[in-house]
């Protein structure tokens, strides 16, 4: 009966012990599954830490590429704007240039053709008046007196075309010599412009203002001979007419 009752003890003994055993296992491998788990999760949580850090590094680098793009951007506009509003100067200032120098050349073409006018008036006028000197001769009818009304008029026209084709010559001078000063007007600005230091810079600043002056003076010539060869080469302003000597009724009279 007592060795039922130890083989009974040792049994339950046994099984405790064994149940014992189980729990440590349980509990060890429990323990070991949790830290697995944490590992896992820490693991998990560190590779999202670097995730979102390289994920923030490559919007940043991103958003820093952008703001370049962008800049250059920005800078190549405003270059092509001010590289427009340069060409724009630039075909302006020639714009004015050749509208000048077309204005120049019109106005010379004017003088050309009032002076080309007045030699034809005065063609017409020693036509009519040696076709009036070959009537009195032929027909002998004004006089010896009317003869010398006539030379004397042949005379004052002879000396009124001499006068004038002077002035035409002098201001066809003039006009050569306000050409040369205008392009040497026109090279001095441009070697201002291209100047480097200021020495040079007043040199040809000086040199500029003698070439704007002889200009000037040159132009007030030209005025002064227009004026001049206007009244010489009409029919107004000059000497006052001699005497009339003949009939108003006298088809050969030129009093008329």
């Amino acid at each position: 009966m007592s060795e039922q009752k130890e083989s009974s003890v040792l049994f339950s003994l046994k099984e405790l012990m064994s149940l014992e055993e189980d729990r440590i296992r349980t509990e060890e491998a429990d323990k070991a599954a949790r830290s697995r788990a944490e590992e896992e999760a820490r693991l998990a949580a560190e590779r999202a830490a670097r995730d979102a850090e390289e994920a923030r590094i490559r919007a940043e680098e991103e958003r820093r590429r952008a703001e370049e793009q962008r800049a250059r951007e920005e800078s190549a506009r405003l270059e092509a704007i001010r590289q427009a509003e340069v060409e724009r100067a630039r075909l302006d200032a020639e714009q004015q240039a050749r509208m000048q120098a077309m204005a120049a050349q019109q106005q010379h073409e004017r003088q050309l053709a009032a002076i080309k006018t007045d030699d034809q008036k005065k063609k017409l006028r020693n036509l009519l008046i040696g076709g009036s000197v070959a009537a009195v001769l032929i027909l002998g009818a004004g006089g010896f007196a009317f003869y010398q009304n006539h030379q004397k008029n042949v005379q004052e026209i002879a000396q009124k075309e001499a006068e004038a084709r002077k002035n035409k010559e002098e201001l066809e001078k003039l006009q050569k010599e306000l050409a040369d000063q205008d392009s040497k007007v026109k090279g001095l600005q441009g070697a201002l412009a291209n100047a480097k230091d200021e020495t040079e810079k007043a040199k040809i600043q000086a040199q500029l203002d003698a070439a704007k002056a002889a200009q000037e003076e040159t132009k007030k010539s030209i005025g002064k001979v227009g004026g001049g060869g206007g009244k010489a080469g009409g029919d107004t302003g000059g000497a006052a007419k001699p005497a009339c000597n003949c009939k108003p009724t006298d088809p050969l009279c030129d009093c008329l």
